[in-house]
């Protein structure tokens, strides 16, 4: 059996030993990590609990909310000012004083064209959903049988297989076809931290996701900071800690913040 990553909570005084003087820069996930997964994407709501906290954290610390749904979805959904959103894993960055990213405009006709494609095949077929995104089209099967979920697999590898200026990505339930660049979370992450600090000794960057593609940011994050995987079971991850819930997630970053000092953010 693999053996479990250390619980963040249990080393919340450790986590902040370790980041010192330094400025602490918060990047989380939404999905499985803010919220819990839900059967449709639009249900998955933000408690007033979690909320609360992340405008307590926002105010100490410079916060990234790095999703994999659209860049309006995740800032209507989680709604604070003065942060910055990341929408389409990394692909559309947009935060205050003006800043703002887009990456792969030229693959939207390709992307168009794939997401008609594959709403077609998978159009008949019970419990699959597609979610047009951006910069990505998602493809849904939490809701659908074994039978149904392979039906789901062989329609999204055809698309693929058309369109080779697309890349597959295999998350939670979910297929997601996103431009073939060299560009993911964790080049995202890189990105918005030159953007924070010229100097990188000077802060101290913490990720926080449970999807697989969090990997990429959880293995760039380990040289200057330290990732926090969510998961109910122990599971490969580049990840120092683990947390197990949403539930939990909330409960380390109240804790974090109430070792920050209040000028933090400043």
């Amino acid at each position: 059996m693999m053996p479990a990553a250390p619980s963040a909570l249990d080393y919340v005084d450790e986590i902040v030993a370790e980041m010192g003087a330094r400025r602490l820069v918060v990047f989380l996930d939404y999905d499985g990590t803010l919220t819990p997964i839900v059967s449709r994407p639009e249900k998955a709501v933000l408690s007033n609990s979690t909320r609360q906290t992340l405008q307590k954290l926002a105010a100490q610390a410079p916060v990234t909310i790095l999703s994999g749904r659209d860049l309006e979805d995740i800032r209507h959904r989680v709604g604070i000012g003065g942060i910055v959103y990341a929408g389409s894993h990394g692909f559309d960055i947009a935060g205050p004083r003006g800043l703002r990213k887009e990456i792969a405009t030229d693959f939207l006709s390709i992307l168009e064209a794939a997401g008609r494609e594959l709403k077609g095949r998978l159009a008949g077929i019970p419990g699959a959903l597609v979610e047009r995104k951006r910069f990505s089209i998602a493809a849904h099967y939490r809701q659908a049988n074994e039978n149904a979920a392979a039906k789901v697999q062989q329609a999204v590898n055809k698309v693929a297989a058309q369109h080779p200026q697309l890349r597959l990505l295999v998350g939670k339930k979910v297929y997601e076809l996103q431009p073939d660049i060299d560009w993911n979370k964790g080049q995202a992450l890189l990105w918005l931290l030159e953007m924070i600090s010229s100097e990188p000794r000077e802060i101290f960057p913490i990720y926080v996701g449970d999807d697989l593609t969090d990997e990429d940011a959880f293995r760039v994050i380990k040289q200057c900071g330290l990732g926090i995987v969510v998961s109910e079971e122990p599971r490969p991850t580049a990840a120092r800690y683990a947390l197990k819930t949403p539930a939990e997630v909330d409960r380390f970053l109240h804790k974090i913040v109430a070792r920050l000092p209040t000028n933090a953010a400043s």
